[in-house]
């Protein structure tokens, strides 16, 4: 039986994982379960999947966690320094899906701890892919990439033969804005509105900017063996093909299936083998038709800022997904427009200078100083701020 925690369980990703791990309880068995802040449901969780440990990142709502597991023998905890206990109790796999730099920590957790690593949190490779994968490679730990995108490329690619790989193609649905002419005034109602994927706010606004897009030509250059020049995004409304490895001889694999996250979560669950899971079979003759668009960059001008990061190097890409975070909760919070969040992400790029990063207090300085900076801009960008 493969014990399994899950770093963001009130999340869609750590309920599709509980979903997927309720069909298949001969297989699985939960140890921990972390959550932000709703520690209701986090119990509710713990409770359903007979959890050894919960625990709430945000202490003030402990006691809310701790009445609703009384006598349950199930443990209660919270803070930061909990969450590195639970996730220092090794487990066969750990699924990292706690949104944003918050979660680099956590996952370094449990990767000194030997687990395996279920990768949902791009940003941990966005802002330390190579501490995270020097961590992995000393510790014996395998990431496997939970994201539609890179889950797909990492079944079809030949890692045994990376000299083969002529380049690998990501994509993008384009999001609900593909065919929209006036971002102006673009509400946070209508951002979050993705046309085919069900996902939380701030990654539905990224998939709305494409911020999303570059983020994940970030974490693909982390993942595996290629040169940022052979990383190339494609738009592709109907998000069937989430991913494709383009082979020297020619050959094109792809990854298809429905945009459905139970997909690559079952895979990273049970991997090297599969488990079923409840998706509806892809039927091509039904859908058709599948096409592909150029990425049009003057409209969303968020991915080349991603692909300029990375060529920057150092704490670039530090710096592009801070600001990036700041930047769309002061949008979702109604305080910037929709096009300012490019607008802001590309302004603070330009007056942090990148440095080199040799440790992880490089990455938490550089994301602070990141911070800090896209907020004084906000408050001061034209009157943007309210």
């Amino acid at each position: 039986m493969s014990r399994i925690s899950i770093l963001g369980a009130t999340g869609s990703i750590g309920k599709s994982a509980l979903a997927l791990i309720a069909e298949h309880p001969e297989r699985f068995q939960v140890e921990a379960l972390v959550a932000q802040s709703n520690a209701a449901l986090l119990a509710e969780q713990a409770i359903n999947a007979k959890a050894k440990i919960a625990v709430i990142a945000d202490e003030a709502h402990f006691s809310v966690l701790q009445s609703a597991l009384a006598g349950t023998g199930i443990e209660a905890a919270a803070g930061e320094s909990a969450i590195a206990e639970a996730m220092a109790r090794k487990a066969d796999c750990v699924i990292s899906a706690i949104v944003g730099a918050a979660g680099l920590k956590p996952t370094l957790a449990a990767i000194k701890a030997g687990s395996t690593i279920a990768l949902a949190n791009k940003e941990c490779l966005v802002c330390a892919g190579d501490l995270l994968q020097q961590e992995a490679e000393r510790h014996g730990v395998k990431i496997l990439p939970v994201d539609s995108e890179h889950n797909a490329l990492f079944q079809v690619f030949d890692a045994k033969a990376p000299q083969a790989i002529e380049k690998i193609t990501l994509t993008a649905s384009g999001g609900p804005f593909l065919h929209t002419q006036n971002l102006s005034a673009i509400t946070p109602e209508q951002a979050v509105k993705h046309p085919n994927w069900q996902m939380g706010a701030k990654i539905s606004v990224d998939s709305a900017t494409l911020m999303n897009k570059g983020l994940e030509v970030i974490e693909a250059f982390y993942l595996f063996p290629v040169k940022r020049e052979q990383i190339e995004v494609v738009i592709h409304p109907e998000s069937i093909i989430h991913g494709l490895v383009h082979y020297v001889d020619g050959s094109v694999l792809a990854g298809l299936s429905h945009p459905n996250m139970m997909t690559p979560i079952a895979y990273a669950l049970a991997y090297p083998q599969r488990i079923s899971a409840p998706v509806k079979n892809l039927d091509l003759a039904a859908i058709g038709k599948l096409t592909f668009l150029e990425v049009d960059h003057a409209k969303f001008p968020a991915l080349q800022l991603a692909y300029d990061a990375l060529k920057t190097g150092g704490t670039a890409t530090i710096t592009l997904n801070a600001a990036n975070e700041i930047a769309v909760q002061a949008f979702l919070e109604k305080r910037i427009g929709f096009l300012d969040i490019t607008k802001i992400v590309a302004e603070t790029l330009a007056s942090i200078p990148s440095h080199a990063v040799s440790c992880l207090e490089d990455v938490f300085a550089a994301d602070a100083a990141a911070r800090a900076l896209t907020l004084n801009l906000i408050g001061k960008n034209n009157g943007m701020a309210a």
